[in-house]
C-alpha cells in the first residue's frame, strides 16, 4: 500500500528522462522542454501544462465568479487538454505529431507528455520572423530558439521560412488533413499556426486536437464526442485565449451555419496560408474573439478576404496561389472548396523541388528501379534546395536509405554532395553521417569473407571523399571512426579499393598524430607494398612512402641545392599539422623495403627514385653513402630505363654525392679547426735551429762560434762576453766582399739561393758525429777536409776542404725548409750552380789567406768521387769532392784518404 502510494507521486517521465532546466519554446498553454531518455539517449520534447495558468488574472472578471463554477470550467479545460494527448496517442501518421510518452499528472497538479523533438510551433516561427523583419532583416537579431547540444552547450536554432519551406510544410499539413478527414473521420476544428509544429527535421506536424471531433455527416460510430459549437464559440474571459477556439482562423461554417465538416478545416488552411505571406504574419480576419464582429465581416457588405481585395494581404501573393488555390479555399460556400487531396494536386506544388520532396517522402514504397533513377538524378538539383531543407529534410531521408545495399553508393554520393554544400556540414557529418558509416562498413566487419560488391562500391565513394571527411572531423573522431574504414580498404582484395585507400594518406597526415601514423598506418601500408603482386599497387605504395616521408605523391620537383629536410607545404594540406615518419623509421624500415624490391619496371623505378629524393632530405650522410647510393647505382643500371630516366638517376646520385662530400668536409674542418694551427707550428719547428738549441731565435756571432768549436780564444772578442749567454746577439751583416760565407750545418735550415730556392736540411752531421770543422779560416759554408795528419800549424793559413762542406742540395722538397726571412743574419747565399766545384768568394779585407782555385780533378778522382759519392749519399745530399789547389794529384789525401778509411 505504501509503495503504491509512493508510486503515485513518482512521474514516469521525470524518472526516465532528463529534462532541461528551461523551456526551449512556449506553444500556447504548453511549455516545451528538451529531454533525453536516460536509457537510450533518444531526444524528445516534454510538453508541460501548469495548472496555475488557469487562475484568473488580477482585476479580471473571473475573480467574482463562484469557486464551484470555476472548478467546473477548469475541469472542462483539463479534459480538453487530455483529449489532445489521447488523440495523438491514437493517430499515427508522418504528418501528425508523434507521441513518445502518454500524458500524466505532475507533482504540482499539472500535466505533461513527451513527443518527438520539436523546434517550435509555426506561430512561434512567425513571431520570430516578425521580430527579425522589424530589426532590419533576417540577420537583424539572433534566433530566440535554443537547443542543448550533446556536450551541454547551448546552440541557437536558425530557422528559415522561405518559399520551398512553405510549400513543403503546407503539403505535409494537407497530407495530415487528408489522413484526419478520410482515414480517422475527424475534423480538426482549430487549425491555426499554434496547432502546427515544426520538428527537428523541419517537417510540419499537426497537433492541437483539443477541439477535434467527427463531422456532422459521419455515420461511423465514434467514442470521440462531437464538437459542441455553442460551447467552443463562446469566449470565456476567465481562461487564457490559448485554451479557447481562435476565431480569427475559424470557418464561417462554424459561426454562421453551425455546421461541422471537413471543409471548415480547408477554410482555416487558407487563412494559415495568408498568414504565412502577410505582414505581420497573422490572419487577415480581426474578430477579437467576438461572434458579432465575425458575422459583420461576412455580412451583406462583405469585408472578408477575396480575390478582389488580394485576400486582405499586405504583400503580393504567389501567382499560382492567388489564381488557383486561395479562391477555392477562402470562399463562403463549403461546396466550392477543394478537399485536402485536391489541394495537394494543385499547381501551387507543381515544381521540381516540391515534387522531389514528395518522392523522397514516399521513397520506401517505390520500386528499386525508381529509387535508382531518383538517386542518379538528385545531384542535379541539390544546389537548388534551401540549406535548411537539405540538412533537415533531404539528408536524413537519404541516410535512412543506406540500409539498402544496392543503393548505398548512390545514396553516399548525394550525402557527400549535401555535406559539401552546407555551411554547417561539419556538424551535420559528425551528428548524422558518421554513425551510418560505422553501421554499414564496420558493424559486420569480419562476419564473412564473401565479397560484397555493393559494399565495396560504397566504400569507394567514402574513400573518394576522404578529404571532405578529414575537414569535417576532429583528430579523435577520425581516428576512432574513419581510420578503421581506411584500414578496411587497405586490407581489401580489390586493387581499386587498395589504390583509393593509399591515396588517402595526405588527408591522414593532416589529421592524425605522429604516433598513430607510425604505429597504425605505416605497418599496414608497408605490408600492402611488400605483399602485392600488382604493378599499380606497387607504384601507389611507393607514392605512399613519398607522402609518409613528407613529400607529395604528384610532386615533380627535384632536390635542388638544399637537402635540409624541410617539408614543402601543400596547398591542400595543413602545413603546420603534417606528420611524417622519423629518421629511424625511414632508414631502418622504408629503405630496406626498397632494397629487396625485385621489380625493375621503369614506372616502379621512377617511383622509387621519388622515394629516394625524400630519403635524401632526411637520412644521414653516412647512411646515404653506405646504403642509398649502392641501391641507386643498382637501380640506375636497370636494363629497361631509357636515357632520360637514367639521367634522372644520375642527377640524384650526383646531388647526394655532393651532399655527402660537403658534409664530410665540414666535419673534418670542424674537427681540425682547433688543432691544425698548433700541429703545423710543431712540424715547422722540427727543421729549425731554434728547435734543436731551444734558443730564442738569436744568431750566435761568427768568432764566438769558432772559439767554441776550436777551443781557442779570440783576441777580437771582449773578455766579458759570454759566448752562450743571453748577451750574445746577432752580428751585423757584412758585405759580400768583406765577409766570409756563414757556416752551414747538417741540422740547420738551408739558406735561400739567389734564384729564390732553398737548400734542404742536411742531416749528415747526425749520421757522422765525428766530423767537425778544424779551421776557422776556411769558408764557414764548408768544413775542412779530414786528413790523418794534424792540421797545419799555420792555423788559418792553409786552405782546407771538407767533403761535406760542398754537399750539393737537391731541389727543395723538404717540408721543414725555411724561407729567407727565417735565416740567421750574416749567412751568405750559395753559389748559383751548386753542382760544380765551389770555393768561397775572395774577400779583399779578410785577415785570412786566400784560397787558390783548385785544378780540375783527375780521372781517377772523378771515378772515385762518382763511386764513393753515391755510396755516402743521403736522401737530398750529393757528395762533392772539393780538393785544395796544392794537394798532389796521386796521393790519397783529404776526402780520398777518408774514403779509403771507410
Amino acid at each position: 500500500m505504501f509503495s503504491s502510494a509512493l508510486k503515485s507521486f513518482t512521474s514516469n517521465i521525470s524518472a526516465n528522462y532528463t529534462i532541461s532546466s528551461a523551456p526551449s519554446s512556449i506553444c500556447g498553454a504548453w511549455k516545451v522542454y528538451d529531454g533525453k531518455k536516460k536509457s537510450t539517449g533518444k531526444a524528445v520534447s516534454i510538453f508541460v501544462f501548469e495548472r496555475k495558468s488557469l487562475e484568473p488574472q488580477a482585476g479580471g472578471f473571473g475573480q467574482r465568479s463562484s469557486s464551484s463554477a470555476m472548478k467546473k470550467v477548469h475541469e472542462e479545460v483539463l479534459a480538453r487538454v487530455k483529449k489532445e494527448s489521447n488523440l495523438l496517442a491514437r493517430l499515427r501518421h508522418p504528418s501528425v505529431l508523434e507521441l513518445a510518452e502518454p500524458i500524466e499528472d505532475t507533482r504540482s497538479g499539472g500535466l505533461m507528455f513527451a513527443t518527438e523533438p520539436v523546434t517550435a510551433s509555426l506561430a512561434g516561427l512567425l513571431r520570430e520572423k516578425d521580430d527579425q523583419e522589424k530589426a532590419g532583416g533576417v540577420a537583424g537579431r539572433p534566433s530566440r530558439f535554443v537547443v542543448e547540444e550533446a556536450d551541454g552547450q547551448l546552440r541557437r536554432r536558425e530557422l528559415e521560412i522561405d518559399e520551398l519551406e512553405i510549400q513543403k510544410g503546407l503539403l505535409q499539413v494537407a497530407q495530415g488533413l487528408e489522413f484526419l478527414h478520410e482515414s480517422a473521420g475527424l475534423v480538426h476544428g482549430n487549425l491555426t499556426p499554434e496547432s502546427i509544429y515544426v520538428n527537428a527535421k523541419s517537417d510540419w506536424k499537426i497537433a492541437g486536437l483539443a477541439f477535434a471531433g467527427p463531422p456532422d455527416t459521419s455515420d461511423t460510430p465514434s467514442n470521440i464526442p462531437p464538437i459542441s459549437l455553442s460551447e467552443v464559440l463562446y469566449h470565456d474571459p476567465r481562461l487564457p485565449r490559448s485554451l479557447q477556439l481562435d476565431m480569427d482562423y475559424t470557418s464561417p461554417d462554424f459561426v454562421m451555419d453551425s455546421n461541422v465538416s471537413s471543409a471548415a478545416d480547408m477554410f482555416s488552411l487558407g487563412l494559415v496560408m495568408l498568414a504565412l505571406y502577410n505582414s505581420p504574419h497573422a490572419s487577415p480576419l480581426k474578430t477579437n474573439s467576438n461572434i458579432s464582429t465575425y458575422k459583420k465581416l461576412f455580412g451583406p457588405i462583405s469585408s472578408a478576404p477575396s480575390s478582389t481585395n488580394n485576400f486582405l494581404s499586405s504583400r503580393p501573393l504567389p501567382k499560382d496561389l492567388l489564381s488557383d488555390v486561395l479562391p477555392r479555399l477562402i470562399t463562403r460556400r463549403p461546396g466550392q472548396r477543394m478537399n485536402a487531396r485536391e489541394f495537394q494536386q494543385s499547381r501551387f506544388f507543381d515544381n521540381i523541388l516540391v515534387s522531389s520532396i514528395r518522392f523522397l517522402d514516399s521513397l520506401p514504397a517505390k520500386t528499386p528501379n525508381e529509387k535508382s533513377q531518383f538517386m542518379k538524378g538528385l545531384p542535379k538539383i541539390i544546389g537548388q534546395f534551401p540549406r535548411s531543407v537539405l540538412e533537415k529534410k533531404v539528408l536524413p531521408a537519404l541516410l535512412e536509405e543506406t540500409k539498402d545495399r544496392d543503393l548505398l553508393y548512390l545514396v553516399l554520393q548525394n550525402v557527400f554532395k549535401i555535406i559539401r554544400s552546407l555551411p554547417t556540414g561539419r556538424r551535420a557529418f559528425t551528428e548524422k553521417v558518421v554513425s551510418k558509416l560505422r553501421e554499414n562498413f564496420l558493424a559486420a566487419k569480419g562476419a564473412g569473407t564473401e565479397r560484397d560488391a555493393a559494399k565495396e562500391a560504397g566504400l569507394v565513394v567514402v574513400l573518394e571523399n576522404m578529404e571532405l571527411i578529414g575537414e569535417s572531423c576532429s583528430g579523435k573522431e577520425f581516428k576512432d571512426d574513419i581510420l578503421p574504414i581506411i584500414q578496411l580498404g587497405l586490407e581489401s582484395h580489390t586493387h581499386s579499393i587498395v589504390d583509393k585507400s593509399l591515396g588517402c594518406l595526405p588527408t591522414i597526415l593532416a589529421v592524425l598524430d605522429f604516433s598513430t601514423i607510425k604505429n597504425e598506418v605505416f605497418p599496414v601500408v608497408a605490408a600492402v607494398f611488400s605483399k602485392t603482386s600488382s604493378l599499380g599497387i606497387k607504384i601507389r605504395g611507393l607514392q605512399a612512402f613519398v607522402v609518409l616521408c613528407g613529400g607529395s605523391s604528384s610532386s615533380k620537383e627535384g632536390l635542388g641545392d638544399g637537402l635540409d629536410g624541410a617539408l614543402q607545404a601543400s596547398k591542400n594540406t595543413k602545413a603546420s599539422s603534417n606528420a611524417v615518419l622519423d629518421k629511424y623509421t625511414v632508414q631502418e624500415k622504408i629503405v630496406p623495403l626498397l632494397k629487396v624490391m625485385k621489380t625493375k619496371e621503369p614506372a616502379v623505378m621512377m617511383a622509387a627514385l621519388a622515394v629516394f629524393k625524400q630519403v635524401g632530405r632526411i637520412a644521414d650522410s653516412d647512411f646515404l653513402a653506405t646504403e642509398c647510393l649502392p641501391i641507386l647505382w643498382s637501380f640506375s643500371l636497370g636494363p629497361l630505363l631509357d636515357l632520360q630516366q637514367f639521367q634522372e638517376y644520375m642527377a640524384l646520385i650526383k646531388t647526394l654525392s655532393a651532399k655527402i662530400e660537403n658534409e664530410q668536409v665540414r666535419k673534418l674542418q670542424e674537427l681540425s679547426s682547433t688543432s691544425s694551427s698548433a700541429r703545423n707550428n710543431d712540424l715547422m719547428n722540427v727543421g729549425s735551429t731554434d728547435a734543436f738549441f731551444g734558443g730564442n731565435g738569436d744568431d750566435v756571432g761568427e768568432n764566438d762560434f769558432e772559439r767554441l768549436v776550436l777551443g781557442k780564444g779570440a783576441s777580437s772578442q771582449s773578455a766579458s762576453s759570454n759566448m752562450l749567454g743571453d748577451s750574445l746577439r746577432p752580428q751585423p751583416r757584412r758585405s759580400q766582399s768583406s765577409q766570409a760565407a756563414p757556416p752551414v750545418f747538417s741540422w740547420s735550415t738551408p739558406p735561400s739561393t739567389a734564384n729564390g730556392t732553398s737548400t734542404p736540411n742536411n742531416f749528415a752531421q747526425q749520421y757522422n758525429p765525428t766530423l767537425q770543422p778544424t779551421s776557422a779560416g776556411s769558408s764557414l759554408g764548408n768544413f775542412a777536409a779530414l786528413k790523418p795528419t794534424p792540421p797545419p800549424s799555420s792555423g788559418f793559413g792553409s786552405p782546407m776542404t771538407n767533403g761535406f762542406g760542398g754537399m750539393t742540395p737537391m731541389q727543395p722538397s723538404n717540408p721543414w725548409s725555411m724561407n729567407a726571412a727565417t735565416q740567421p743574419l750574416g749567412r751568405a747565399a750559395n753559389p748559383p750552380n751548386p753542382s760544380t766545384f765551389s770555393v768561397p768568394p775572395p774577400s779583399s779585407t779578410s785577415p785570412f789567406s786566400q784560397f787558390s782555385i783548385a785544378p780540375p780533378p783527375s780521372q781517377h778522382q772523378a771515378s772515385m768521387q762518382s763511386q764513393y759519392g753515391k755510396g755516402l749519399s743521403r736522401p737530398g745530399v750529393q757528395m762533392n769532392g772539393a780538393m785544395t789547389a796544392n794537394q798532389p794529384a796521386v796521393k790519397k789525401t783529404g776526402l780520398d784518404a777518408y774514403e779509403s778509411l771507410l
